[in-house]
């Protein structure tokens, strides 16, 4: 199972940059886990989109979703050009309703709903999920393959049941909104680097992805705040990081 980032940055990309998108590999077929602004470009130096077996979108926020109907375009193109004949399958939450809408186009899009209780298999991958501390349904995925595990966070406050979600995961990709200089006071959907570490070691990951990142933070800056709190390998979500599980 392998891993490229697309985008990672949040609430809006940096120049040149993407919000967040993760293309998943294996040998039996090829996943988007989010689709934000810019993904869809990021993804064509990688794969083709019309190779996707599926999308999975953790929640229907702008910033994970706003490349979904370009997505749709690219589908109706491949269509029209033969080389795809069948729809993409697509999991979603059904909230907010308006947004959920837009997610199909056509004959192009297969669309699933997607909640806590359901598990799915894309490429071979066993999908289960869990719902975050977020202000709208939003669910983190744990991918399964071949024996090893890759958890992805999606959004999710300080209120989010990892455990025995995250348990041990190979690969814990999560949110780094804050640093612990701008955490803001009162109930949040979001966390610090610091207290993603935490996480991560209480689970007794392998290792962490940072991610999410506000575009005018340094890489070395999460990073440092991260360290003291995580003895595994951390990893700074860039475009075009690939890891191998």
């Amino acid at each position: 199972m392998k891993l490229t980032v697309l985008g990672y940055q949040s609430p809006y990309p940096g120049p040149g940059g993407a919000t967040p998108g993760y293309l998943v590999e294996t040998d039996q077929g090829k996943v988007l886990l989010d689709c934000g602004s810019g993904v869809v470009s990021q993804l064509g130096h990688f794969v083709n989109p019309w190779e996707l077996d599926g999308v999975v979108l953790s929640h229907l926020h702008h910033d994970h979703i706003t490349d979904m109907p370009i997505l749709q375009y690219a589908m109706m193109m491949a269509e029209a050009s033969g080389k795809r004949n069948k729809p993409l399958k697509v999991y979603a939450p059904d909230e907010p309703r308006d947004l959920n809408k837009r997610l199909t186009y056509k004959q192009y899009i297969d669309l699933h709903p997607l909640f806590e209780d359901i598990h799915c298999s894309l490429a071979g991958i066993q999908f289960s999920f869990l719902r975050t501390d977020h202000g709208v349904p939003c669910y983190a995925m744990k991918l399964e393959y071949k024996g090893k595990t890759l958890v992805y966070g999606a959004d999710s406050g300080p209120g989010t049941a990892w455990n025995p979600f995250a348990r041990q995961a190979d690969l814990f990709i999560c949110e780094s909104t804050y640093l612990e200089r701008n955490r803001p006071d009162g109930k949040r959907g979001h966390l610090t680097a610091a207290e993603a570490a935490r996480y991560a070691a209480e689970l007794d990951c392998r290792n962490l992805m940072l991610t999410h990142l506000y575009p005018e933070y340094r890489h070395d800056e999460v990073l440092q705040e991260a360290a003291p709190y995580f003895r595994g390998g951390i990893l700074i979500a860039d475009i075009g990081l690939q890891v191998e599980l």
